[in-house]
């Protein structure tokens, strides 16, 4: 009767652990929670929470009646602003 071991290894240089500064291994689930807590949370009251609420509605506005740009970048989404903006002049 044989008896196989399945074993999973990694091999890592020491060059690369000491170039590097060391690793670190976790799991997956614990990964993502320390990476989702690295984001601070902000939460608005008084008039910052008013100013965005309308901020917010205002946009959605814009978007229903067509006045929004589609642009892959802000650097190009300034430009085509830029344009529509010298022809109402």
């Amino acid at each position: 009767m044989t008896t196989v071991i399945n074993k999973n290894s990694i091999t890592i240089q020491r060059q690369a652990v000491k170039k590097a500064g060391g690793f670190v291994i976790l799991p997956l689930k614990e990964y993502d929670r320390l990476r989702e807590q690295a984001i601070p949370t902000y939460y608005l009251q008084g008039k910052e929470a008013r100013e965005l609420d309308k901020l917010v509605e205002e946009g959605k506005r814009e978007y229903r009646e067509g006045k929004t740009i589609s642009a892959t970048s802000i650097r190009e989404a300034l430009k085509i602003y830029g344009k529509k903006s010298n022809k109402k002049d």
